[in-house]
This record gives structure tokens, sequence and C-alpha cells, in this order.
């Protein structure tokens, strides 16, 4: 799996994610989603340097423009609900993208620390020979995204599969590594320390659907 770690280099990145951790910031549910959807933004630029493009000729008022735009037919696919801010990023930037929508949580079957993953609702676009973005904010234990990504993988076979998180922990990104294809492609805005004892992510910023959406019951 490639993995590229976009904060690595100090950039406008870097701003925004100080304010999506600042516990300051995190009253104001309008200013963490704009900021989610600004990241996305940034990701989806970064990400666009790696697509394939194709010569256009553009008709402007005093002649004829020859440039490029995109090649590969992309569908953006974002996990319940704490994606939607994040999908909306890419989206702004991906305007001609498909998209698709899936749901995974973590359930406590025993009310303990154990959980598994559960997928259930889907709707998504055709993916087949096209270009599968999946996007989610956190990626802590990765199995939500290998959950998600082998239930995907039932319905089609991308031509090439982007995943895009916020924030990640180096174990859940060792864990992709093991159950992804060689040829996915992970892009992480930032790496944090580590998971606690629960599986969440240090220092992390807490649970982002939550600070999006308000807490759930």
């Amino acid at each position: 799996m490639q993995i590229h770690h976009l904060s690595e280099n100090n950039s406008v990145l870097n701003h925004f994610l100080g304010q999506i951790r600042d516990v300051n910031v995190h009253k104001d549910s309008m200013r963490f989603r704009r900021n989610i959807e600004r990241i996305g933004e940034i990701m989806a630029y970064e990400m666009s340097k790696e697509l394939h493009y194709k010569p256009v000729a553009i008709q402007t008022p005093l002649g004829i423009k020859n440039t490029t735009a995109i090649k590969d037919q992309l569908v953006l696919c974002s996990i319940l609900r704490a994606g939607l801010p994040l999908h909306l990023g890419f989206l702004n930037y991906f305007d001609e993208a498909e998209n698709g929508f899936i749901s995974a949580y973590r359930h406590h079957p025993n009310n303990d620390d154990y959980f598994d993953i559960l997928v259930e609702y889907q709707a998504v676009a055709d993916f087949n020979n096209k270009y599968l973005l999946l996007v989610d904010p956190m990626l802590a234990t990765g199995q939500s995204i290998v959950a998600v990504f082998n239930k995907l993988m039932e319905k089609g076979n991308p031509a090439a599969v982007h995943i895009a998180v916020v924030i990640a922990a180096p174990e859940g990104i060792a864990y992709l590594e093991q159950q992804l294809p060689d040829h996915c492609h992970l892009w992480v805005a930032a790496i944090d320390d580590q998971l606690n004892e629960h599986d969440y992510i240090v220092p992390g910023l807490g649970d982002a659907g939550d600070l999006a959406y308000g807490s759930k019951l």
C-alpha cells in the first residue's frame, strides 16, 4: 500500500488540523464541519496529482486554449456519518464524481471494550473500472475501513482505490497494510501517536461524528 502523509510539510493544512483538535473550537459544530470540508479540499487537490489527464481545447472569447482535464472516472464513497463533511470537501473539487454512501459502526455485543464492525446501509454507484475514492475522517484500528472495503469489493472491481483519512493511528495504518492490496493508496492528513486502551486515537480529536452532528444515542 502506498502511503501519502500530507502534513509532513508545513501548509495551511496544519492550520485546519489544529483547529479541529482544539477543545475550544469543538463547541462550534459548524466550524468543525467546515474545517473538515476544507481539509477534504486540500486532500482532493493533492490526490488530483495522481490522476490521469486528457488534452482538451477550450474556446475562449478570443481564441482556443489547449489544456487538460481529468480523464479518470471517479466514484466518491464516504462512511456514514462522520465521513459526510470530508465527502463534501472532495466533491467540491471532483464535482463530476459519482457518489456512494455506506454505514459502518462499532458494535459492542457484550457492553465492554470488545467490538466488531457492522456494515449495513449501502448506496453506491457502479465503480467497475473506475477510481474508487473511500473517505473517512478517522483511521483508528482500521477495522471499519477494511470491513467496508471488503463489502464494496463484492460489488465490483475498481481500476484503482484511494483511501483518504484526516487522522490516523500507526496501528490502523499497519492493519491496512496487512489487509488491503498493495496497489491501494492511503492519503493521511496527520499520523498521531497511538491508540489508547479503548482503541481511540491519541492525541486525536474525540468523536468526529459527534463533533460534526451532535451526540448520538
